[in-house]
């Protein structure tokens, strides 16, 4: 019997069960809308969800170019024999090149299913204090979930690094995070220390002195006095790039500005080669990106260092705030395909939604999931880009970019001493083919993340070109890894390490999969909008960004989660 949905007015209708969907259909009933949120797809999951190997695997190939068709949709209003006409709906693939490999089949057994969850959008982290953390802080969201630290951030370097990478031993060396950190480091020479607290500091008095901030952020760097000597960051300094200010104003070696770059002010792109490179990371920026992360350590008392993730996986972000909107009043539904758009015969304007049931429900504002496109027949503002097989496909929403993601199950640890970190590994440094960073984030039970017993590892890296970023992944992971077969002794040979300096063992590998994901921005059309799809960057800047501007665009004299008394 199928499901009757009442009421069927709403102030807002969220097709999608995402995080940037969840997010604003709590702020929305919080603010005392009356909001239903339906989960179209079959398998009651998102972009955003963390699920096991196979459900995984489903996923990605349910949303893959092989399965998505929409041959058989027609691009014309339809007339649906009721006050409006029916807009049917298309949807477009979000993942490509999809490559499982199953080495354990116990992986996949059913009886372990319950035990993983394995992040779609892999690897992100919380930085303690970003702006995702005061979101879910200030809802009050965090009644629903629990955190748990990342223990340490490791960068990868070689023995003979002077620049170009990879020919050396490779070497992972600790991320230091504060000025402890920084002066217990074996692996920096009293000189790298200095420098390194130097910049810390003045690139801290520079941030301070902008914004106005509280001194209170120099916690982490002891004040010193300076020679005149010393370099100064100026406000012409701040549209420089980034890697000009580290290596002509500063002189720092090329491991620190490496380190700088890529492990801290997370730098996507090569930023050697001004001339040649996008994605050159300015001054301002690299000083914003320092600056959470130093403010981000010793914020909460539980918190071991900077970064921290949700037990069960980023798929409980989600879920928490759909839980919230629930408290709220909000309606929710599950594995309900949402067919069509219903708009009025006269000018096209959005007036509701039909489902596969065959119900109509109607609302003032409706919001879609990043695989949905918007029907041509729809009444927006002229666009400035041509429609494509008669649908609006939101214009710049399809970025030139994707992101290459990565996901491992092995049996043991990267770091026999260490069982959750990130590894940061800068352009070039596993191949000349590599022109953007890749990072890895470790994770064991502790997180739930995987059986006892067992570790997952996600990898990502941006790219333009498909093969190129594969190929920058699936180095990693064959850096990383070694597959299940005898006489692996020359692999796992190694060296006694120096104090503070981490020497890999390879672990075996049980399960991995090597995936491209589209990188679709927001869409905003009348009073219907879209969310974006997860992005390359570790934190979830952008996601927060998204749900304020468009909960603001529907409701700019709404607060965007007031206070509770």
């Amino acid at each position: 019997m199928d499901i009757i949905i009442e009421p069927t007015n709403f102030d807002l209708i969220v097709i999608g069960m995402g995080l940037t969907e969840s997010i604003i259909t709590a702020a929305a009933a919080g603010a005392g809308k009356t909001v239903l949120q339906i989960n179209p797809d079959r398998l009651c999951d998102s972009p955003f969800a963390s699920l096991s190997p196979k459900d995984l695997t489903s996923f990605l190939h349910l949303h893959s170019y092989a399965s998505v068709v929409n041959t058989d949709i027609s691009d014309e209003p339809i007339n649906s024999g009721s006050s409006f006409n029916f807009l049917p709906l298309k949807t477009r693939p979000l993942y490509s090149s999809i490559a499982v490999n199953v080495f354990s089949p116990e992986v996949l057994n059913d009886s372990l299913k319950k035990e993983f969850y394995i992040d779609l959008a892999g690897p992100k982290i919380l930085f303690c204090a970003e702006p995702m953390i005061d979101l879910i802080r200030d809802s009050e969201v965090h009644k629903y979930m629990e955190f748990l630290s990342v223990d340490a951030g490791f960068f990868v370097s070689y023995d003979d690094d002077d620049g170009g990478g990879g020919s050396g031993r490779e070497r992972w060396t600790n991320v230091p995070d504060s000025r402890k950190a920084i002066f217990k480091d074996k692996s920096l020479s009293f000189k790298e220390k200095n420098q390194l607290m130097r910049f810390f500091k003045l690139a801290i008095q520079a941030h301070d002195s902008l914004s106005n901030f509280s001194s209170t952020v120099n916690s982490n760097i002891e004040q010193e006095e300076e020679g005149n000597d010393t370099p100064k960051i100026s406000q012409e300094d701040l549209e420089t790039p980034f890697v000009e200010l580290l290596t002509k104003k500063f002189g720092l070696s090329h491991k620190l500005i490496s380190m700088i770059l890529y492990a801290i002010a997370m730098a996507d792109h090569e930023q050697d080669n001004v001339e040649v490179y996008k994605g050159i990371l300015k001054t301002k920026d690299g000083i914003d990106r320092l600056i959470l992360h130093h403010k981000s350590i010793d914020r909460f008392p539980d918190a071991t260092g900077a970064m921290m993730y949700p037990i069960h996986g980023q798929g409980e972000l989600a879920e928490s705030f759909s839980r919230h909107a629930a408290v709220m009043g909000g309606f929710s539904v599950n594995q309900m395909p949402v067919v069509g758009l219903l708009v009025d015969k006269d000018g096209g304007n959005y007036k509701g939604v039909k489902l596969a049931t065959g119900q109509e429900l109607f609302s003032h504002q409706l919001i879609l999931n990043p695989s949905i496109i918007i029907p041509s027949g729809l009444s927006i503002p002229a666009p400035s880009f041509c429609p494509q097989d008669g649908y609006y496909d939101f214009g710049i929403r399809v970025a030139k970019e994707k992101v290459v993601r990565g996901i491992c199950i092995t049996e043991s640890s990267l770091k026999p001493d260490v069982a959750n970190f990130m590894v940061f590994y800068p352009p070039r440094s596993l191949g000349p083919f590599q022109l953007s960073a890749v990072r890895a984030f470790q994770l064991n039970n502790k997180f739930k993340a995987c059986p006892s017993g067992m570790f997952v590892v996600y990898l990502s890296t941006i790219c333009e070109d498909d093969d190129q970023g594969k190929k920058s992944v699936n180095a990693a992971i064959d850096t990383l890894f070694s597959t299940p077969v005898s006489g692996n002794s020359e692999e796992n040979s190694w060296d006694p390490p120096s104090d503070n300096t981490v020497v890999k063992v390879k672990p075996n590998l049980l399960w991995s999969t090597v995936y491209i994901q589209e990188l679709l921005d927001m869409g905003e059309f009348d009073r219907v909008s879209s969310t974006p799809m997860p992005d390359g960057n570790l934190q979830y800047n952008n996601v927060v960004d998204a749900a304020i501007k468009v909960f603001k665009k529907m409701y700019p004299d709404e607060e965007f989660f007031p206070k509770r008394i």
